[in-house]
């Protein structure tokens, strides 16, 4: 197998390059391409699902910007058997349930037949793989993806299938050879077509006979393991067309390339130590087409654990929006795709901090290695669009603006902290302060040392004599020296011992007077951030 990562050892400042340049090298000049990628509806189509879209959307946008004509293409592979019940369901508003809050019932009867054939738990679609496939649809929405969906339930229905799975078929021997060799159990009465039966609606696997010429086959309904169980046949004997059924997985793949037209495909590794090699063979030696260019990527895990739709270990595109902007997602899609990677929600702030940095490269604001700055000035542009007038505030710093909901005193506090220019414009001042609401959900979510909430008025507090002058004596420092954070901190220690205070007693008086908490974030950093006459006004007893 191929692999469009490097191209006669030339080496390339951002992947897509190199992708787009393996797919020039494949198609005839004028023709549309065809970007594709895929997924089986089977439960909650997570953040790591997105692999597959935003890699085919940047190899899509370096053709565009070369003068192609692109089209980017998902299939649902909808008419997959529903196979185990997943732990965890999604409604379309993103919030994720466990089976108890739906109709499960109509999931545990069910089992063998096609998603699309399966009732929608929510009522809200006209099938349960519509539903996910329509969460699909609203996640590249809402990551600026164009994307042409299409389901294999219509492919099939309409006939979209029917020449190429007539010519398997055809060639039932030779599929059956050429499977073998990838596949244990392989036996003579294979054959790579599964009816639906006509009584009980469950995907069945024994054809009794081919009429290739007439587009039909026998079939007997027998059981089928799925998901760890059997699935009992009900043993109807009909007749079936090539719209009443489905290829098998590995027909299915190269029968969605020859039907689609499809120059390029991204997949995960899974495909490239199993499928792929199969349906490459098939594609060239069955079906007579040359395969898709591949890319394979690496997975990424969440927090540490693997995605798992069917565990629920899921994080939904429309969940992570509400905790980073939409250019921070897809800068961590610019990353090179066959390393391994973790998206913690713990540890977002560095990821955005990364972004941060990213941008500056590009703006050349900082210095950095000429790799990583030849990185960001190619990437760049492809994550959003350049604006030399943005300002950013820094992840963590949103979050402290974030324990209070006065927006006035945010933009004040950013000021003051130096991360809001005086000229600002009110449209940057709104742009930059956006940034906040998603630093205070992530607080919130991970209830991390910045889930605290600002006391806007003076807390009850009673303070004994040496601690009362010790917070004068603080506030007169602060006043008159105007420190930076970690400089204020260490004031604090030394303001304690001064006044013979118990240092952390004295740290628990602020936190008292400032988030009414008995504890919060570095208090130094925290109260530089903050309104200078605010705090000098709180440290002595005023309102």
């Amino acid at each position: 197998m191929t692999s469009p990562h490097t191209l006669a050892d030339r080496q390339y400042d951002f992947w897509a390059d190199a992708a787009a340049d393996a797919v020039e090298e494949r198609v005839e000049s004028g023709k549309e391409i065809v970007i594709k990628g895929g997924i089986s509806p089977s439960g909650v189509p997570h953040f790591g699902n997105m692999n597959e879209l935003m890699r085919g959307h940047f190899v899509a946008e370096v053709l565009r910007e070369r003068g192609h004509e692109v089209r980017q293409v998902f299939t649902t592979d909808d008419r997959d058997p529903l196979r185990k019940l997943p732990r965890k369901l999604a409604d379309l508003d993103g919030n994720i349930v466990g089976l108890g809050e739906v109709d499960a019932s109509a999931l545990g009867t069910n089992l063998g037949k096609p998603y699309t054939d399966i009732p929608d738990p929510f009522g809200c679609c006209h099938s349960y793989g519509d539903h996910f496939s329509e969460i699909i649809r609203q996640s590249a929405a809402l990551l600026d993806i164009d994307l042409d969906i299409r389901s294999n339930t219509d492919l099939y229905e309409s006939g979209g299938f029917e020449d190429v799975t007539r010519h398997i078929l055809a060639h039932a021997d030779e599929a059956r050879e050429i499977l073998a060799e990838y596949q244990d159990k392989v036996d003579e009465s294979y054959v790579p077509f599964n009816p639906i039966c006509a009584e009980c609606g469950t995907v069945t696997e024994t054809v009794t006979s081919i009429d290739a010429a007439a587009g039909t086959v026998e079939y007997r309904c027998t059981d089928i393991e799925a998901g760890g169980q059997t699935i009992e046949g009900c043993g109807h004997e009909g007749t079936a067309t090539l719209r009443d059924g489905k290829l098998p997985w590995r027909f299915e793949w190269p029968a969605q390339w020859q039907t689609l037209d499809v120059d390029f495909e991204p997949f995960g590794k899974d495909h490239a130590e199993g499928s792929w090699p199969s349906g490459e063979h098939i594609a060239r030696d069955l079906l007579g087409n040359e395969p898709p260019v591949p890319m394979v990527y690496e997975w990424f895990t969440l927090d540490g654990e693997a995605f798992s739709s069917s565990a629920g270990n899921v994080v939904m595109v429309s969940e992570v929006l509400e905790l980073l902007e939409a250019e921070v997602v897809r800068y961590f899609f610019t990353k090179d795709p066959k390393r391994a990677r973790d998206f913690s929600i713990e540890r977002l702030d560095q990821l955005v901090d990364e972004f941060d940095r990213f941008e500056r490269l590009y703006f050349g604001e900082e210095d950095g290695g000429e790799t990583e700055t030849a990185r960001a000035e190619r990437a760049y542009p492809f994550v959003t669009d350049p604006d030399p007038e943005r300002i950013r505030i820094p992840y963590t710093f949103a979050a402290v603006l974030g324990m209070t909901d006065d927006d006035d005193l945010r933009a004040t506090m950013a000021r003051r902290s130096g991360h809001l220019p005086e000229g600002a414009s009110d449209e940057q001042v709104e742009r930059a302060l956006g940034r906040v609401e998603k630093a205070r959900a992530w607080a919130v979510r991970t209830d991390n040392e910045y889930n605290y909430r600002l006391a806007e008025e003076l807390p009850e507090v009673a303070f004994d004599d040496a601690t009362t002058n010790a917070l004068a004596d603080l506030a007169e420092y602060i006043e008159t020296e105007q420190p930076d954070g970690e400089t204020l901190h260490e004031e604090i220690f030394e303001t304690a011992r001064d006044h013979e205070v118990d240092v952390g007693e004295f740290f628990t008086a602020g936190y008292r007077l400032f988030l009414d908490e008995e504890q919060g974030p570095r208090l130094g950093p925290f109260l530089a951030a903050l309104d200078r006459t605010f705090v000098t006004e709180r440290l002595r007893l005023r309102g």
